[in-house]
């Protein structure tokens, strides 16, 4: 498939490497220039482009940027053929001063993302952190496998989202319509704790909504405490951190 992902960040750029890997005809643009795109991205077979470019005539589009940026898009997939799908990757989560991201409360993010479009998105990739999606791809079968949740309200936008998480090397598990994919934010017990399909389906059924950004809140003071940036988090401690909290 012809595959355009507009984000170069850590979960663009590993889909970049691992779809190009896979045999994907792959674009990727940021917001910078593509001459800003990082050579291990190119080196895997993906071709930087502008974004005014980046969803010409493909199959796919994967959007893999701020939630405070997806307004803009609109404008970026005005020509996107009808029958491309659009898999979003992004969260809604308080910024480190306190504010927000983009969103009012209580509105379902992945709702809010198909209003700003004025197009139907697939929710997928944004349950996992960026240091789990880079390690624990494996084959199908695999004892290990990670699972990943994909909402979607046409069958086909989720048909396509869910092949592609399986090619990337991880479970696809149904996670039902975008009304529902609240249960795969922040502060949900599917979100970033690498569970197995079994453990996932479990997670997503006991998702509370209204319990959400307390815990979320909790998570990211723990954070802020230990760390002085988000880089600095290590991935085994925030998985752990996420499964006790979050549960």
């Amino acid at each position: 498939m012809k595959i355009g992902i507009l984000g170069a960040g850590s979960i663009g750029a590993t889909l970049a490497r691992k779809l190009s890997g896979t045999g994907h005809d792959v674009r990727v643009a940021n917001s910078r220039g593509p001459e800003t795109i990082g050579p291990h991205i190119v080196a895997a077979g993906a071709r930087p482009v502008e974004a005014k470019n980046v969803a010409t005539d493909v199959d796919v589009l994967i959007t893999s940027i701020p939630l405070s940026r997806m307004p803009e898009v609109r404008d970026l997939i005005a020509d996107l053929p009808a029958n491309a799908v659009i898999v979003d990757t992004s969260n809604y989560y308080p910024l480190r001063d306190g504010r927000v991201e983009a969103l009012e409360s209580g509105k379902v993010e992945s709702v809010w993302i198909t209003e700003q479009l004025g197009r139907p998105v697939a929710k997928a990739w944004n349950a996992i952190t960026a240091g789990s999606f880079e390690a624990y791809g494996r084959e199908g079968g695999h004892p290990d496998r990670i699972a990943i949740p994909v909402a979607a309200d046409r069958d086909h936008d989720k048909s396509v989202a869910m092949a592609l998480v399986e090619e990337t090397g991880f479970d696809a598990l149904d996670a039902g319509s975008l009304a529902d994919s609240w249960r795969q934010q922040p502060g949900a017990p599917s979100y970033c704790t690498d569970l197995s399909g079994r453990k996932l389906r479990e997670a997503l059924a006991e998702a509370e909504k209204d319990r959400l950004p307390q815990r979320r809140d909790i998570v990211v003071t723990a954070l802020t405490e230990r760390f002085p940036s988000y880089t600095d988090v290590n991935l085994h401690y925030l998985v752990r951190l996420n499964r006790a909290i979050y549960s």
